[in-house]
C-alpha cells in the first residue's frame, strides 16, 4: 500500500545499512535483483534482501524524523521490538527473530531493524483462496494466539515504555482524546464536540477493567504468516499497548459485521458471548477504531475517494451503534 510515511532508501543505502548490520562479506553484489520491497504495509517501508551468502532477510525502516505522524505512530519501531521481546519471553505466539538494531537515524533519517525472511504466505493475501473450512482453522488458531498474548500482564495502562496511568478509562479516553486532536489538526471533518461528548456519556463501562493485560492491537489477518495450513508467524507489533484485551482486533466484528464473521476467533480465543458490559465497551472501541482508519488517511496521503467512501461507511456503522 502507498503512504508518504514510507521511507524508502537508494540502493547504495540499502547496502551499506546491510554492511552495518551484517559486515561487508555480506553485501549484495550491485548486479542483479537482490532486493525487493514487500507493499502489504501502510506505515513502516520494509524490503526482503538476499544477502551474499544466499540468505533473505528483511528491512523495517520507520518513517523518517520530519515527517508527522498519528500521536500514537510516534516511537512505533521501538514499541515493535519491545511488543517482539515480551512476546518471546513469556509466550509461545511465534514472532520474528531480530539480528540487528539501528536507532541513530545515521543511515535513512530513521531508526531501523534486520530480521530473517520468514518463508511463508500472508494470511490477509490468501484468505479469499482458501476454504471456509481453512479460514475458520486459521480464525480459530489466531483466536487462540491472541489470548496467548493477553495472558502477559502489565504494570499500568497505557503504552508499553510508559509512563501508564492506574486507570483504564483515564488511559482509553486519553487515546481518544489524542486521536481527535490529530483528525482536527489535519483538518478532517468530523463533528469533534459530539463524539468527545458521546465518548464521555458512555465511558462508565470502562472501569470494569482494572488488570493491565498486553494488547497487540493490530493482529488482523494481514499480520499472519501461515504454512500448511498453521500460523507460522505474527508480524508488525508497533501497535501494542497496555490495555483491555476486548480492544483486540479480532472482536471487532462481534458488533461490526462488516469486518467478518468472528465466531471461529471467539471459539480459539474460548469466548463464545459477550457481556452486556463487554458489548458497551466494544462499541466505544468499534468507534476509536473507525476514527483512526479515517484520520490516518490524511497522515497517509490517502486521497482515493473509493478507501475514503468505505471508511467513512464504518465509521457510520460505529456511530449508528448509539
Amino acid at each position: 500500500m502507498e503512504s508518504i510515511t514510507k521511507n524508502r532508501q537508494s540502493l547504495d543505502t540499502l547496502r551499506a545499512m546491510v554492511a552495518r548490520a551484517y559486515g561487508d562479506d555480506h553485501v549484495p553484489s550491485r548486479t542483479g535483483r537482490w532486493v525487493h520491497e514487500l507493499r502489504h504495509g501502510w506505515f513502516n517501508v520494509a524490503y526482503r534482501i538476499r544477502l551474499r551468502d544466499g540468505r533473505h532477510v528483511v528491512l523495517k525502516i520507520a518513517p523518517a524524523r520530519d515527517v508527522d505522524v498519528m500521536t500514537y505512530e510516534r516511537g512505533a519501531m521501538a514499541t515493535e521490538l519491545a511488543a517482539i521481546e515480551l512476546i518471546r519471553a513469556r509466550t509461545t505466539v511465534p514472532v520474528p527473530d531480530v539480528d540487528f538494531v539501528d536507532a541513530s537515524g545515521e543511515l535513512g533519517g530513521a531508526g531501523w531493524f534486520f530480521m530473517p525472511y520468514v518463508d511463508a504466505e500472508n494470511y490477509g493475501v490468501i484468505r479469499s483462496a482458501l476454504s471456509a473450512c481453512e479460514q475458520d482453522r486459521l480464525d480459530g488458531a489466531l483466536g487462540r494466539a491472541t489470548r496467548e498474548l493477553n495472558t502477559i500482564t502489565g504494570e499500568a495502562f497505557g503504552p508499553l515504555a510508559g509512563p501508564g496511568v492506574a486507570g483504564w478509562r483515564a488511559c482509553f479516553l486519553s487515546m481518544v482524546e489524542a486521536v481527535l486532536a490529530d483528525g482536527s489538526r489535519r483538518g478532517v471533518d468530523l463533528d469533534y464536540a459530539r463524539l468527545r461528548a458521546l465518548f464521555a456519556a458512555h465511558a462508565d463501562c470502562l472501569d470494569e477493567v482494572t488488570e493491565p493485560r498486553f494488547v497487540e492491537w493490530d493482529l488482523w489477518d494481514s499480520n499472519v504468516l501461515t504454512r500448511d495450513g498453521e500460523i507460522v508467524c505474527i508480524i508488525d507489533h508497533e501497535r501494542a499497548f497496555w490495555g483491555d484485551p476486548l480492544i483486540e482486533a479480532g472482536f471487532v466484528a462481534t458488533r461490526l459485521p462488516s469486518f467478518g464473521n468472528p465466531a471461529a476467533f471467539l471459539r480459539g480465543y474460548g469466548k463464545p458471548a459477550l457481556t452486556p458490559g463487554e458489548h458497551d465497551r466494544r462499541r466505544l472501541y468499534n468507534l476509536h477504531l473507525t476514527l483512526v482508519m479515517l484520520i490516518e488517511t490524511a497522515y497517509r496521503g490517502v486521497t482515493g475517494p473509493r478507501h475514503l467512501s468505505w471508511v467513512r461507511a464504518r465509521l457510520a456503522e460505529a456511530l449508528a451503534l448509539f
